[in-house]
């Protein structure tokens, strides 16, 4: 069974009503995971797996949820937070607490709850089943909660270059060893997922491209690759289905069982609910409720004070009662500017709105250009925020002949009466266009998974067509690298 490899457990506390589901907000189809007095030390706190050698600690991280079914900011997170869990499968377990079954106060108590909806982020510590149990206070958005968790997935994935690569395969011969060839500097998010799944039988490794001695020793010749090396004498596997959790792990199978992940039996499971019921027919009111623990004496059956719940596109890390606005994102006004900053052999992953000729000459960008505009500038100020990598954003206004040039080499529509969204990457050669008619819209939520979908290295990318780049004197592309800051995909 597939685990996590970081968690998020949301407590909240649900009263009994006609209209709630016995087992809280969510149902038994909901991503998020139903998390009790009973099972939070198997699910939770005590996420350890027994390898053949040791006693290992998984190294995750989990989001939990208290919560209350009469409070009404608990049902607005609600959409949010079973879209970050389910975003977060194959990574993390998103959890929730029903703080109002009298079996589940005494945990709640424990965890410092003090109104609803409350978040709190647990991760596992040096010590087996006291986890560091964290206040979540950041935005209430699918997204800020997803970064939050993937954040925090620790990395047991090893870089190897070609110096250290004959010692690291020749340590534990006999182990199997899975190795991903990339063109990446950074270990992504299934990479450490999947070294956590195996964490204690098979050894993850990560290698760059330019490791050439490497890359020739097993036949790479493109990008990702992931190998399996079995151990021994054995020769090695080259994977060449899906960059997917749930492919891998089965791939990585056939040579040691992935770590079990606990789940509560199904008769624990009927047994919680039937508890939960007995606790909810015998409620009055969700103030009349008996508090059975001594620990549990400061939850207080009240909403959290002012808590924020906000669409996916916030700009902001935290909830605040005026939004910042995020500033525009730079524009290139000349063919010599768009040229320097993305159009060279040496450009890395650049942006780019190419915007529709405006009705009147002095009029605004509008309608479709403007949400484009918007979404755009949205997300680059949210990384900033983050103060986290991203590749740069910029605005071309028709009137830079540089955008029809543009266009026609990239076999765009040339009236330029409609905005066009592309990515492109001059050192690599490639570049890719967002397509509105899939997504819908210009929003900063579909847009934002078409950028994300780039940085991780997912979908097809185009060709660069001959002539769209163009070249520069030496002088000119150490010019052209200082502006851009040279980005690449993460």
């Amino acid at each position: 069974m597939m685990q996590p490899s970081s968690a998020l457990l949301l407590v909240a506390s649900l009263l009994a009503a006609s209209s709630v589901n016995a087992d809280g907000l969510y149902t038994k189809k909901s991503p998020v995971l139903q998390v009790t007095q009973k099972t939070y030390d198997q699910l939770i706190a005590n996420s350890n797996y027994t390898s053949s050698h040791r006693q290992v600690s998984k190294t995750y991280a989990h989001y939990s949820r208290f919560y209350a079914p009469w409070c009404g900011h608990c049902q607005n997170l609600k959409p949010a937070y079973e879209k970050a869990a389910k975003n977060l499968e194959g990574l993390a377990k998103v959890a929730a607490v029903n703080c109002d079954d009298d079996a589940n106060k005494p945990l709640c108590g424990r965890m410092g709850v003090q109104g609803f909806p409350t978040l709190k982020i647990v991760t596992p510590s040096k010590k087996p089943g006291k986890p560091k149990v964290e206040d979540y206070q950041g935005a209430r958005s699918a997204k800020a909660i997803v970064d939050a968790v993937v954040d925090r997935i620790p990395n047991h994935v090893k870089k190897v270059t070609d110096k250290d690569l004959n010692q690291w395969l020749s340590e534990d011969k006999e182990a199997p060893k899975a190795i991903l060839f990339t063109e990446k500097g950074t270990t992504s998010a299934l990479l450490k997922a999947v070294a956590i799944e195996f964490l204690g039988s098979i050894k993850v490794g990560q290698i760059r491209n330019k490791e050439s001695d490497a890359v020739e020793k097993f036949g790479v010749k493109e990008f990702p690759t992931l190998v399996l090396v079995p151990g021994g004498d054995k020769e090695p596997i080259i994977y060449d289905g899906e960059l997917k959790k749930q492919a891998i792990v089965e791939f990585l199978s056939q040579v040691a069982a992935p770590n079990p992940d606990p789940v509560p039996a199904s008769t624990e499971a009927k047994s919680s609910k039937s508890k939960s019921t007995k606790s909810t027919k015998s409620a009055k009111s969700p103030k009349s409720s008996t508090i059975l623990n001594e620990e549990a004496e400061n939850l207080k059956p009240t909403e959290s004070p002012d808590p924020k719940v906000v669409p996916d596109d916030a700009t902001e890390s935290k909830p605040a009662q005026v939004p910042i606005q995020a500033p525009p994102i730079p524009v290139l006004p000349t063919a010599e500017a768009l040229e320097a900053a993305c159009l060279t052999p040496t450009s890395g992953t650049c942006v780019l709105a190419l915007l529709p000729e405006p009705r009147e000459a002095d009029a605004e960008v509008a309608g479709p250009a403007k949400e484009a505009l918007a979404s755009l500038s949205e997300i680059a100020h949210k990384h900033a925020l983050r103060k986290s990598k991203l590749f740069p954003f910029y605005s071309v206004p028709a009137v830079n002949s540089g955008a029809k040039t543009l266009r026609a080499g990239l076999g765009l529509s040339e009236d330029q009466t409609s905005v066009e969204i592309i990515a492109l990457n001059g050192r690599r050669g490639w570049w890719r266009r967002y397509d509105a008619s899939e997504s819908q819209d210009y929003g900063a939520v579909s847009v934002e998974a078409w950028i994300d979908a780039i940085r991780l290295g997912e979908g097809s990318k185009s060709k660069l067509p001959e002539g769209v780049l163009v070249e520069q004197t030496k002088e000119g592309d150490k010019e052209a690298a200082k502006e851009t800051g040279d980005h690449d995909e993460l």
